[in-house]
């Protein structure tokens, strides 16, 4: 499991600046104005401090970036995190600046001297999710990872106003979790496992296997899952913390634990990232391990379609075609397409047994969004721009990248096929847009809904402001916002 920093709160106490050992943190403004806390440091160590903001290294520090004083006579600290933050610092400074605290941190114990800052609680958020290091996998003994005390003017007030982006850091490590684990260790089986265990927290969970699928027509899911011995799953969470009878919001998520493309068969090069093709249910389970974690005012249903994606006798082959749940045939042209045929089906079971308010789906789906908008932007598909403009508005208050993306008949027409309904790709041209039309024929005219193609931003080369190299948790800060400011009671 990823590191989970164990918080504390408590009045400010100047004096346990100079015995605290590990790391102690303050603030100064722009301005080179020190509070109390930092008064105390520049006294301690008979004025560094007030030298450190006078210089010129000082000078070139943003706001939410730190500068840090090793080894400071006067204190039992290893250093002093000089953070420049303004007092009424906006969150994404905030934020910035508790994830460049943990950065330095490592794994040693954090005193945090808040004082008065208006949005501290934004600091420890940053502070939460940068601190993450997924080493499950590493026989050397792990390091204990240090704690954090927090020390503010109403410490009591700070721990509420924490609650909440602590419960979302949490999330997010979990999606990460999931996400960096290997295929071995993250079968179908052990990932329907991890969110049965979510039911301690409130979440009503079930799992559907394959003979329950079968029964339900969803051969379309099942036909990804035929070369594979590990069995194809759905899970179905229920977070009903809203309105009794309330239709909820659904949450869809492609987990392909492997994904090797089938008798499409990928090149080798680069294949073992395909263990993050669960990316989209990865998010989902975080999403909803947040809400029950924060005991959201929401009715939220989360549903992931688990299968792996591998070659043999039994394999569905190019130019099969399978049925829909929905009844529609699909014409199989390419068998490395397969997130669209697990996620249709899951889509319309969702929307056949819940009539949600409005659906999500995310799945790392496409490469060709890779090469439309990098590691920068997911791409964003909808069929209703008020539901559309409600989620890219959580996104950028999260600052999470997301990017509309058009839809039409023509890509649409793209698809059809000779000998069945559809064909499940279009070819090369707008490869991302085709996958999303693709998935448009299987929501019902009724159902406001989004499309997130995260396949460049689930997983990534190098660290971004809150996330070390590797799984990124993406969408759970923007999809929790999203419930948090439209389907809370």
């Amino acid at each position: 499991m990823g590191t989970i920093l164990q918080f504390s709160f408590a009045e400010t106490d100047l004096d346990r600046i100079a015995e605290a050992t590990g790391r102690v943190a303050i603030t100064v403004d722009a301005a080179g104005r020190m509070n109390p806390a930092a008064r105390r440091v520049n006294r301690l160590t008979k004025g560094a401090l007030k030298r450190m903001v006078e210089s010129k290294a000082w000078s070139k520090v943003k706001p939410g970036q730190l500068c840090s004083l090793a080894y400071p006579a006067g204190l039992a600290a290893e250093a002093v995190d000089v953070v420049k933050l303004d007092r009424t610092a906006p969150v994404i400074e905030a934020r910035k600046a508790g994830a460049a605290l943990a950065k330095a941190l490592g794994k040693a114990e954090l005193l945090l001297m808040l004082g008065n800052l208006v949005r501290g609680h934004e600091v420890a958020a940053g502070l939460a999710l940068r601190a993450y290091g997924f080493e499950t996998h590493k026989t050397a003994e792990a390091e204990a990872t240090g704690a954090v005390q927090v020390m503010s003017a109403k410490p009591d007030e700070m721990k509420a106003a924490c609650a909440a982006p602590l419960a979302v850091a949490e999330g997010v490590h979990f999606t990460r979790d999931l996400t960096n684990e290997p295929a071995n260790h993250l079968t179908t089986t052990s990932f329907a496992e991890r969110l049965v265990e979510m039911q301690k927290l409130g979440l009503k969970v079930e799992v559907l296997d394959e003979d329950e699928l079968q029964k339900l027509g969803m051969a379309s899911l099942l036909s990804v899952g035929h070369g594979s011995d590990s069995p194809s799953k759905v899970v179905v969470m229920q977070w009903l913390g809203g309105k009794k009878g309330d239709a909820p919001l659904a949450l869809i998520g492609k987990g392909v634990v492997f994904d090797t493309g089938g008798i499409s068969l990928k090149p080798a090069a680069g294949m073992e990232d395909m263990t993050m093709d669960m990316g989209g249910a990865g998010v989902v389970a975080g999403v909803m391990k947040t809400l029950a974690l924060r005991g959201s005012k929401a009715n939220v249903v989360g549903l992931v379609g688990l299968v792996e994606n591998m070659p043999s006798a039994r394999a569905t082959r190019p130019g099969d075609v399978v049925a829909s749940m929905k009844g529609d045939t699909i014409e199989v042209i390419n068998t490395d397409a397969e997130g669209r045929l697990v996620l249709c089906d899951v889509m319309w079971y969702a929307q056949e047994r819940f009539q949600p308010v409005g659906m999500v789906d995310l799945a790392t789906l496409t490469g060709a969004i890779i090469i439309g908008l990098g590691h920068e932007n997911a791409g964003v598909f909808s069929n209703d721009d008020a539901f559309c403009k409600d989620f890219l508005k959580a996104a950028e208050a999260e600052g999470e990248g997301a990017w509309r993306m058009p839809l039409g008949q023509a890509y649409d027409d793209m698809l059809k096929s000779r000998i069945a309904d559809m064909k499940n790709v279009g070819g090369r041209p707008a490869g991302s847009v085709t996958a999303a039309q693709f998935l448009k024929r299987f929501v019902k005219d009724e159902t406001p809904w989004v499309h997130l193609d995260i396949a460049g931003v689930a997983s990534v080369k190098a660290e971004t402001t809150y996330a070390p190299k590797g799984a990124t948790g993406w969408g759970v800060m923007a999809l929790n916002r999203m419930v948090a400011d439209h389907y809370e009671s």
